[in-house]
């Protein structure tokens, strides 16, 4: 099911108060019972809050209209917000496995039984949260939603150092599950990162072949042949193309029929605004560019 723009500012500010709540609980948790994991989640909550907020931000920006030097308006501040959290989440892996590496060569005493009840509060919260924000199509919600998720993780493995040191007094686990977590952090961030990437330097969608849609838009009755090809996409919700289309239709009336098969047809890859001009004959160096390699 689709989401409103609506249903995902309202998710947003519910994730704001429930996670801003619990870092404070969690901060204080961690100092008293010198828990790393604690810590760690503590510091992974407060880039859970900086991810929401700036998520929630770029939702409201992206709905501003467009400008005459802002002709797309700012639709993409949602991919830009995505990409820096993608960043985010790297250095807090790379923060995490630096404290891990220290307190694995110099372990400290932790208190158990407190760490355990702080994990499972944060667990909760976490899960409630991230089912809020699940199966949103906004990149920069899906990005605040994967740092949840591996908060949510980060909590998980709170509770089983917590169990372990309550039974055996063993505090390596601490370290050891915190270096675990921050390497699936880094995974997450990875993928986020490449997509993003992908969309700021205006690579083809993922998931679309370019050749078939060429191929879609040349079995229109009228069009001889289609060239200077472009697919990119705007925001997570926009796709774009522009090309060049050759036809012999000689009438208005047909060309907008053409005109309108095309669009259809587009649509059918998720291609929701296109740029089409006609031409009677190719243009110079369109045997060049009637295929692009994706």
């Amino acid at each position: 099911m689709a989401h409103r723009p609506g249903d995902d500012r309202s998710a947003l500010k519910v994730a704001v108060l429930l996670t801003a709540g619990y870092l404070l609980v969690e901060v204080a948790g961690g100092i008293v019972t010198g828990s790393l994991a604690l810590l760690g989640d503590a510091g992974h909550m407060f880039s859970d809050v900086v991810a929401l907020l700036l998520a929630l931000g770029a939702l409201m920006i992206a709905e501003r209209l467009p400008t005459k030097e802002k002709t797309f308006g700012y639709h993409r501040v949602e991919i830009f917000v995505a990409f820096i959290n993608g960043l985010v989440l790297v250095l807090l892996s790379a923060g995490i496995l630096r404290e891990a590496v220290l307190r694995f060569l110099s372990p400290v005493p932790i208190e158990g039984a407190t760490m355990g009840v702080i994990g499972g509060l944060g667990l909760a919260v976490n899960l409630y949260v991230a089912w809020t924000l699940s199966g949103r199509v906004n990149l920069t919600v899906r990005s605040a939603y994967l740092h949840v998720l591996s908060d949510t993780l980060t909590s998980v493995a709170v509770i089983v150092a917590a169990v372990w040191i309550a039974l055996t007094g063993q505090t390596l686990v601490d370290p050891l599950l915190s270096g675990a977590i921050a390497l699936l952090i880094l995974g997450n961030a990875a993928l986020l990162l490449r997509e993003t990437a992908g969309i700021l330097l205006q690579y083809a969608p993922p998931g679309i072949d370019l050749d078939e849609v060429v191929r879609a838009m040349e079995a229109v009755e009228g069009v001889d042949g289609v060239h200077n090809v472009h697919l990119w996409t705007l925001c997570s919700h926009i796709n774009i193309l522009d090309a060049h289309v050759v036809t012999c239709v000689p009438d208005l009336a047909g060309l907008e029929a053409v005109k309108e098969e095309i669009r259809e047809r587009l649509a059918r890859f998720e291609v929701g605004y296109s740029t089409l001009e006609f031409e009677t004959e190719p243009c110079a160096g369109a045997d060049v560019v009637s295929r692009i390699e994706v």
